[in-house]
């Protein structure tokens, strides 16, 4: 496929530099791409590559030096270069069926154009929307329901009556609405709380792989829509998470938790139990939240307190041991001198 760079700026709502009659077919980054492919410059350390990439066009920020080749100029170069990685990488949704080899309960209600591989179980009472696809391996329990254009990769489990929105990608080995982890101690046993409520996708939301996110006791766990959450996260039961939150790896969030809009939890984060994360928050890598954090706050360390006290904090931690040396050598001078002073008395 082959677009013109006009129709491209048109495509990105950006303006052309130069020829916009050029051919382009394809896209790369700077240092590897060849003629005929468009590249992108979203950070201002690398223009210089613009002068020596073999691409043919570059999508610039404003202002940017296009070096002399043709280009096109946007707002946000890097969301321009996503669009168009989709422009040229995506192909249209192909409807299989449901095929040979895929399990079907009763009184499963499907919409149109769905795809059901081999191996996959669809448990009774299921509703399926238009373009589901469910690739090998998956498993919904009864009572399930998804929306439009879900697409649930090889090995998802989605437990009984939870329910998933549209537009959402769920990647391999996640699992929606398993057990939240409730016991009681009886004794010195436990005994297992049951967990009777649901989990609830809203729409364009995407979990990556062996993610976990547990059903909740009673009620409802939620995820936001348009939030992102990253392989290998945990998220616990009656947790609810607003919109377009960014959940990354192994962050692990604990009962009962309430997290804001368009929150970031970098990775491996954990958030104790009933607490609330405002809206705007951003929370540095390997932190750890033991307590509620107000909207529009960075935070960084364990417990995690302001990002910019901890980056100082961070610096005194690493020079402790030549504080520890000078401050004992100081307390002996100290004692010396007080000795000193006391023999003359």
């Amino acid at each position: 496929m082959g677009k013109t760079l006009k129709e491209l700026a048109g495509y990105l709502g950006g303006t052309v530099i130069g020829d916009g009659e050029t051919l382009i077919r394809g896209l790369a980054g700077l240092d590897d791409a060849k003629a005929g492919e468009i590249t992108f410059l979203a950070n201002p350390r690398y223009a210089a590559k613009v002068a020596t990439t073999g691409a043919t066009a570059v999508v610039l920020p404003p202002g940017a030096d296009p070096c002399g080749k043709d280009g096109i100029e946007v707002k946000n170069p890097y969301l321009a270069f996503a669009k168009l990685l989709t422009l040229f990488t995506s192909r249209p949704y192909r409807s299989r069926g449901v095929m040979e080899g895929a399990r079907i309960g009763s009184n499963v209600t499907m919409g149109r154009e769905v795809a059901v591989y081999p191996g996959a179980f669809v448990g009774d009472g299921v509703k399926l929307g238009e373009r589901v696809t469910l690739h090998p391996g998956v498993v919904l329990y009864e009572g399930v329901e998804l929306g439009d254009d879900v697409t649930l990769h090889a090995n998802v489990t989605v437990r009984e009556r939870c329910r998933i929105g549209s537009r959402v990608i769920v990647h391999s080995g996640a699992v929606i609405g398993s057990d939240g982890f409730g016991y009681a101690p009886d004794g010195a046993a436990w005994y297992k709380i049951p967990q009777i409520g649901i989990v609830v996708i809203e729409d364009d939301v995407e979990i990556g792989a062996n993610a976990a996110i547990d059903r909740a006791a009673l009620e409802v766990t939620r995820i936001g829509r348009g939030t992102k959450i990253d392989n290998l996260a945990q998220i616990a039961h009656n947790c609810v998470i607003g919109a377009n939150c960014m959940i990354v790896s192994q962050v692990g969030i604990a009962g009962s938790v309430k997290v804001g809009e368009h929150v970031t939890l970098a990775g491996q984060v954990g958030v104790a139990g009933h607490l609330e994360v405002g809206d705007n928050v951003m929370v540095g890598a390997k932190s750890g939240i033991t307590h509620s954090i107000p909207a529009g706050q960075m935070v960084s360390g364990i417990p995690a307190f302001s990002h910019r006290e901890w980056l100082r904090a961070s610096a005194v931690f690493q020079t402790l041991p030549e504080l520890r040396r000078t401050v004992s050598a100081l307390e002996k001078k100290v004692q010396e001198l007080e000795e000193k002073l006391a023999g003359k008395c």
